[in-house]
């Protein structure tokens, strides 16, 4: 056959592989057999020119194959799914995030903890300014304290993703960075283990975390965040330290709020001095006042449930906890948690209200309805943050209602 009939039949291979409806889609041993020769001719050129040597691609990379069980993947010829299940689950208290058991498996892990690493945790404090029970609640909250299995192989999990995931991008980095942990001698390829989204040992980063936040915490050569404790809990602090920890302060304090002080103030960018909270009537749960270090220091007022939960004034430490995972309650569930590790503290004070009846559907639609009325609701996801919230409390009070800043049934169907 003639060089240029060659060309024309790949030419009509590759469109025939990009047109094809679902009902086509490629067999798994055909989707195989493409990830094997993407490995070699679109992968291997760009991890190359950045400096992986052959010997370390071949070895992370030999015998593995695509995972098909993992979520959010999408074979060739197939198009993303909307994420149904997702919009017609539950939506329900954020109380929910804070079980009984979660918090005391991790407070108790963690109080025991505490005094078996004391030694490691003061360094760890020492070096970055981050207390332990910061740390510990992290670790806990992560891996079970290195309890969780970590099965996977993260090239296996991180070849598929960059393959057939949709966020194929940013995969790629992370594959490439998973490449360059192993060429600097990190660790072995076959010991770097992960959860099913890539994230690598007990702090669970992610590799391009690992490479910039990982730290050889017991000096013996090596960032060995799946087995070393101290490199574990330095890593963490040194993440966190990264990210503008403020050595001496705490994270924030639970207060109550006055119905005179509106809901709607809540958020990272409506900050105002501990002393001007003060002023307007809040104050801490304890009956105690703010440290009076904190005067003139910046706080925020945070309500994750608005009016039907426990409110508090956060300082700039809770947004760096959320710089771990970008969630209010995450980065909430670590400081109360800590706080239990330090000093035994009790339960918030104030209770999570019932607002259950909804499905993340409708807080899509309610937030969408939102910015049809130009509020900035933070965008469409089913998740109600501050952005969401505080939009919902300006919308109230507008309509002459009393602002409770959290979705239910009647103000989704008043706002639609």
């Amino acid at each position: 056959m003639r060089p240029w009939m060659n060309a024309l039949w790949a030419l009509i291979g590759l469109i025939v592989m990009l047109y094809t409806p679902a009902s086509l889609a490629a067999s798994r041993p055909q989707v195989e057999a493409q990830f094997q020769q993407w490995l070699d001719n679109d992968l291997w050129p760009e991890a190359k020119a950045k400096g992986i040597s052959r010997a370390t691609f071949d070895e992370a990379l030999k015998g593995v194959t695509l995972n098909f069980d993992l979520p959010d993947l999408v074979m060739p010829g197939e198009k993303p799914q909307t994420p149904q299940k997702q919009a017609q689950s539950e939506f329900g208290s954020p109380g929910k995030y804070f079980n009984d058991k979660t918090v005391n498996n991790v407070t108790s892990g963690g109080t025991a903890r505490a005094g078996q690493y004391a030694r490691i945790l003061q360094s760890v404090e020492k070096t970055y300014g981050v207390p332990g029970e910061i740390v510990l609640a992290i670790w806990g909250r992560e891996s079970g304290f290195g309890s969780v299995k970590i099965p996977y192989n993260a090239f296996a999990v991180l070849g598929t993703k960059t393959f057939l995931a949709t966020r194929k991008d940013m995969f790629r980095k992370e594959l490439l960075a998973a490449l360059e942990i192993v060429e600097k001698g990190y660790i072995g390829a076959g010991s770097m283990k992960s959860s099913w989204a890539g994230a690598l040992g007990q702090p669970q980063f992610m590799p391009t975390s690992y490479l910039e936040h990982a730290v050889d915490f017991d000096g013996d050569g090596k960032r060995d965040i799946w087995n070393s404790v101290p490199d574990t809990l330095g890593s963490i602090a040194h993440y966190l330290a990264q990210y503008g920890w403020q050595r001496g302060r705490d994270w924030g304090y639970e207060v109550t709020v006055p119905e005179s002080v509106s809901c709607a103030l809540e958020g990272p960018d409506q900050g105002k001095p501990f002393s001007t909270w003060g002023k307007l009537g809040i104050k801490r749960v304890n009956g105690r006042p703010f440290p009076a270090a904190e005067a003139k220091g910046e706080g925020f007022l945070l309500m994750p449930a608005g009016r039907h939960g426990p409110a508090f004034i956060v300082t700039k430490n809770f947004y760096v906890l959320k710089e771990y995972n970008m969630s209010d309650l995450y980065a909430l569930f670590i400081g109360h948690v800590s706080d239990r590790i330090a000093n035994g503290a009790a339960n918030f004070t104030a209770g999570w209200g019932d607002v259950g009846g909804l499905y993340r559907s409708d807080i899509v639609a309610l937030q969408r309805a939102l910015e049809k009325k130009g509020y900035d609701a933070g965008g469409a996801d089913g998740f109600p943050g501050f952005k969401t919230r505080r939009s919902i409390g300006d919308w109230q009070s507008k309509q002459g209602m009393a602002a409770t800043c959290f979705p239910d049934k009647a103000l989704v169907a008043a706002i639609r």
